[in-house]
């Protein structure tokens, strides 16, 4: 056993977990209990519109339910400011970021491509501004701020990974993601930064979550990089569809735990489903959460994942 593996769930109190969420947690539970490690529990409510403190309380609830227990934490982000805005001091001392004026409906023009999780590929629009003409904007607009990433044929920005589930995986920043938001306009420190100084300060070296934020780890690599983070290890599992191929959603309350729990009377029926997508359990079996540790493996579920799976009510 790897005792040494130190893994985390960190959801969002947006809303009700539904399935895919719980497919999520289920599979970085599993991941650190089948290793003999510890698991912390991160409330990743940055954002102050994910400030819910009944939220927060459904969805520890929801977990105890579902047998999901953890050995650290709760911790919670808009409670961690102050290491946030250390660490991107520490970029901000050494050149590599600038301030950013453009507007959302700027970033978001529909003929700005893409990156594959859907953010905008910042084109660099910012980046040259002398001093004067930063010092004259912010006289009337707020500004964001970014990281500068390494030009595309700079070998620096060339980031390489070898994930559990979905294998070898490279980006190169300038051309997938261009300079990234390590600061928003309102002062909230950006999803990247702050999720790369938690994993680091708390000891996370197994990080698994939807495969919907495979996009995102060549950022969060660099920036371990530039702040002299170890890099976990990632685990990208695959993200729960509908059968019309629809992408489950707190916002279309799919599959939530409060419909489930109000129907089923334990959640081994939910378990055993979610199981069987990647091969640990088999179809129409109920199983309990500790039942799937001894089953549970990374190979087998890189035997059996895809980017989806669909699944039924």
């Amino acid at each position: 056993m790897e005792h040494n593996v130190v893994g985390r769930f960190a959801p969002t109190p947006s809303g009700r977990m539904h399935a895919g969420n719980v497919f999520a947690a289920l599979m970085a539970w599993l991941g650190v209990r089948a290793a003999g490690g510890r698991l912390v529990l991160r409330i990743e409510d940055l954002d102050p519109r994910a400030q819910r403190p009944e939220a927060t309380r459904l969805l520890l609830d929801d977990l105890g339910w579902l047998g999901l227990d953890w050995d650290e934490g709760p911790y919670y982000q808009s409670e961690r400011a102050d290491v946030y805005v250390q660490a991107l001091h520490t970029l901000e001392e050494r050149g590599l970021t600038y301030p950013c004026f453009c507007t959302r409906a700027e970033l978001h023009a529909a003929t700005a491509p893409h990156a594959s999780d859907g953010t905008p590929l910042y084109a660099g629009t910012c980046r040259g501004l002398t001093p004067d003409e930063v010092a004259q904007r912010a006289r009337t607009r707020p500004f964001a701020t970014r990281l500068r990433v390494p030009e595309e044929d700079d070998p620096a920005g060339r980031i390489a990974f070898d994930d559990l589930v979905c294998g070898p995986h490279t980006q190169t920043l300038a051309c997938d993601c261009g300079d990234f938001l390590v600061r928003r306009s309102d002062g909230v420190m950006a999803y990247q930064l702050a999720v790369v100084v938690d994993d680091a300060l708390m000891g996370i070296n197994q990080v698994v979550r939807g495969n919907d934020l495979l996009g995102s780890t060549a950022r969060q690599i660099y920036l371990q990089e530039l702040l002299g983070y170890e890099r976990p290890t990632y685990a990208h599992v695959p993200l729960l569809v509908a059968p019309d191929g629809r992408r489950l959603s707190k916002r279309d309350r799919d599959l939530d735990l409060g419909e489930i729990r109000a129907h089923d009377a334990g959640p081994e029926r939910l378990l055993g489903r979610l199981a069987a997508t990647v091969g640990l359990a088999e179809p129409g079996e109920q199983v309990r959460a500790e039942q799937l540790v001894e089953r549970f493996s990374w190979e087998r579920v890189r035997a059996c994942a895809r980017e989806s799976v669909v699944f039924q009510a």
